[in-house]
């Protein structure tokens, strides 16, 4: 965050660990850095390898199903990236860069951004206006989830927009300018450099493929982080919402939930969300083991998307009739 003083000093609640524990499950492993960050773009190009495949050779629904199929993998590529943005993934940090840089490419995202602002979240969770990455009462609407979950133009056009004013070398809200002041030059020129990186990168990926005839390359890359993310949307959004703002205990403003092992590789284990903001050092490979010694310090996680959702869906309503509510999980 940026060098200005900070509005509040949150003296968060951790669940004791035994001694030695803590240096274990912070340990880092470049050989399972490599088996998920490999892994999850293997399944990228298996996705994007079928649509492309599947184009002139089948049905156009099946190519279009194909197509959303991929974009509804690809929705993850955020999990990976935020990851590697918090620099546990490799034990190396070259390799960390490395793919930090290769995700932010993919996904359209500015990783000195996010992890200025991500920094804050982490350090004032839930305390506006010093997190100001998620502000609780979220108001989700069917139509606000449709353009997530199908095909989300507007996202395309604020992301573009964005991109193209940092370029530029504008920064234009409050938030940015708390993270990125005047005297931040050198992270200013990090951020603006990205934003330029960004525009010629997939410039130049969509000038080349549609001089090679390849026209749905760009869908399957430049375009895919926004189309087919309602999935993945429905587990990002369930890390806080109709939670409390301003406690310190993450037990309250944060949630964890229980996914099987397929949907935990490919949300790269923040299922575990609580005990991610609880240790934030430890590595998304280790969070489990994690959950398992802070299980007994913890509320009962709801199992699954359906029961968490279930669980939700009550609540948004509830706040709809009383702003002020908030669900309050029962503490051991």
């Amino acid at each position: 965050m940026s060098s200005t003083k900070p509005r509040v000093r949150v003296k968060w609640y951790r669940s004791p660990l035994p001694k030695g524990e803590l240096a274990r499950l912070n340990q880092r492993s470049d050989a399972k850095g490599l088996a998920q960050t490999l892994g999850f773009l293997a399944v990228l190009l298996v996705s994007g390898g079928l649509a492309f495949y599947a184009l002139d050779r089948a049905h156009p629904l099946i190519t279009l199903l194909l197509i959303y199929a991929h974009g509804a993998l690809y929705a993850f590529l955020v999990n990976g990236f935020h990851e590697l943005c918090h620099k546990t993934v490799f034990k190396t940090p070259a390799l960390n860069i490395l793919f930090r840089n290769l995700y932010s490419f993919l996904g359209w995202y500015n990783h000195v951004s996010f992890w200025a602002s991500h920094q804050a979240h982490h350090r004032y969770t839930l305390h506006p206006p010093d997190d100001l990455e998620v502000v609780l009462p979220v108001k989700l609407t069917l139509r606000s989830y449709l353009g997530f979950a199908i095909i989300n133009p507007r996202g395309l056009l604020l992301r573009l927009k964005g991109v193209l004013r940092l370029s530029v070398g504008s920064i234009d809200n409050d938030w940015e300018r708390a993270l990125f002041p005047p005297e931040a030059i050198a992270e200013r020129r990090a951020l603006f450099a990205w934003a330029r990186f960004l525009l010629l990168g997939h410039g130049l990926l969509i000038a080349l493929s549609l001089y090679q005839g390849w026209w749905l390359l760009p869908i399957l890359v430049t375009l895919a982080p926004f189309y087919g993310g309602g999935f993945q949307y429905l587990l990002n959004e369930a890390q806080h919402i109709g939670l409390s703002s301003r406690v310190s205990d993450y037990r309250l403003n944060t949630r964890t939930i229980l996914l099987n092992p397929v949907l935990g590789f490919l949300y790269w284990q923040m299922q575990y969300h609580i005990e991610h903001h609880m240790y934030a050092a430890v590595p998304f490979y280790n969070l489990a083991a994690l959950h398992k010694a802070v299980r007994a310090d913890s509320p009962a996680p709801p199992r699954g998307l359906l029961e968490t959702w279930r669980q939700i869906v009550p609540i948004l309503r509830r706040q709809r009739r009383e702003p002020g509510y908030v669900f309050v999980p029962e503490l051991p």
